[in-house]
């Protein structure tokens, strides 16, 4: 039977693609090693220094998030070094066991799946480390499974005054276009970016923004490494061209996503994320449920993980809000599931849409027979009634 209306999707990645995006990505076909293909190489290449806030170098691989994890890994390092990680949630320890299937030692230090990576507890273990055996340090920005933001800045101190020359290495798959993320500025190695969440593009790209540091480091790593290569990309990249066939339809949608950023300002578009944020917290705690990251500073703007009562299934309920209202949310991962939901609020995304969203998860909740109290979507709608104005002019 046909169910009219439109499906919302509203997991934390991948988004709903705009529709210029799509027209973009339906271009024709054309020659990947031709003068046409170039320009849109160069453009792609050019635009997400501006995205990540780098001078530096960003290579892009037709590959999911968890390519760049490796890239960002097998170019920097060599078998067996150690690597320093912090699990904040499902993707920091998926890194990690990515990092030790290839060959390298990580220590994982463990956190409680509810607040970003904690400064003082990599400093500490920086500063034992006196004879520098750590060779990277690797933090999520946003951790995804979560809801909860790592201060890339404050980790950047934290290696600075435990004076240890350990690489740092931050994922921004989630973050990346949707949260204020500054690459040069905040000393970042190596970054790792993805093109399903906050580029507003279906899966399929994915980035590593890279230090001068980080270059000369490729130039002495010996874990292998041929696909993933960055000294193999560095040539073709000057001219906009890529030693082996790109994903080229992408390309067309990448720098559509990347001229929408700009129209609309990117200090707007992370405005904009912090706001929905915020509502979505409120509605939350007006339905007296509890969100998962509880550290004042470091809730997500672009997904709120929301923790069910006990002895109710989130499962249970999602599967119930996608039956009856035709609204598609995140599930709860390894640690934390069934245990929690979460609401993707980011990307090509508005008032109107969250406050469609929040009803829905209202009308599940008491659908599915959940505990809560009425009247969290109208916190919502009502908060962003008081907060809504007209678009400031891009920068």
């Amino acid at each position: 039977m046909r169910r009219a209306g439109r499906h919302f999707l509203q997991i934390p990645g991948p988004t709903p693609v705009p529709d210029r995006i799509l027209r973009a990505i339906a271009m024709p076909t054309i020659d990947h090693r031709g003068p046409a293909f170039a320009k849109i190489g160069r453009r792609a290449l050019e635009g997400l220094k501006t995205i990540f806030k780098t001078e530096g170098h960003v290579f892009i691989y037709p590959a999911s998030g968890t390519g760049a994890w490796e890239a960002a890994l097998v170019n920097t390092l060599c078998p067996g070094d150690k690597v320093l990680m912090y699990e904040t949630g499902h993707f920091a320890a998926l890194w990690h066991a990515l990092a030790a299937r290839i060959g390298l030692e990580p220590e994982l230090l463990e956190g409680d799946w509810r607040s970003g990576a904690d400064p003082e507890r990599i400093e500490d273990r920086l500063r034992q480390d006196r004879a520098h055996e750590i060779k990277a340090v690797c933090v999520v920005h946003n951790e995804t499974s979560t809801g909860a933001v790592t201060p890339v800045a404050e980790i950047r101190k934290a290696l600075d005054a435990a004076g240890h020359p350990a690489l740092l290495m931050v994922d921004t798959i989630s973050s990346l276009a949707s949260i204020d993320y500054r690459h040069d500025e905040w000393g970042v190695d190596v970054a790792v970016g993805g093109s399903q969440k906050g580029l507003m593009l279906p899966p399929g790209l994915s980035f590593n923004a890279v230090s001068d540091k980080a270059l000369r480091a490729s130039e002495r790593a010996t874990l292998p490494r041929s696909y993933w290569d960055w000294q193999a990309m560095l040539g073709p990249n000057e001219k906009g061209l890529f030693p082996y066939t790109p994903a080229t339809n992408m390309f067309f949608g990448l720098i559509e996503a990347i001229d929408m950023l700009h129209e609309e300002g990117l200090e707007n578009v992370f405005a904009r994320h912090r706001r929905h944020g915020e509502a979505t917290r409120l509605a939350v705690r007006a339905w007296e449920l509890e969100v998962l990251c509880n550290r004042q500073g470091q809730h997500s703007s672009v997904l709120t993980a929301v923790m069910m009562p006990e002895g109710y299934s989130a499962d249970a309920f999602r599967a119930t809000t996608l039956e009856h209202f035709d609204v598609s949310l995140g599930n709860g991962l390894s640690k934390v599931a069934d245990k929690v939901f979460r609401i993707g609020h980011l990307g090509d995304f508005n008032d109107l849409m969250l406050a469609a969203t929040l009803s829905a998860v209202e009308m599940g909740l008491a659908k599915s027979g959940v505990p809560h109290s009425a009247g969290g979507a109208q916190s919502a709608i009502d908060f962003l009634e008081r907060t809504a104005s007209p678009p400031a002019p891009a920068q």
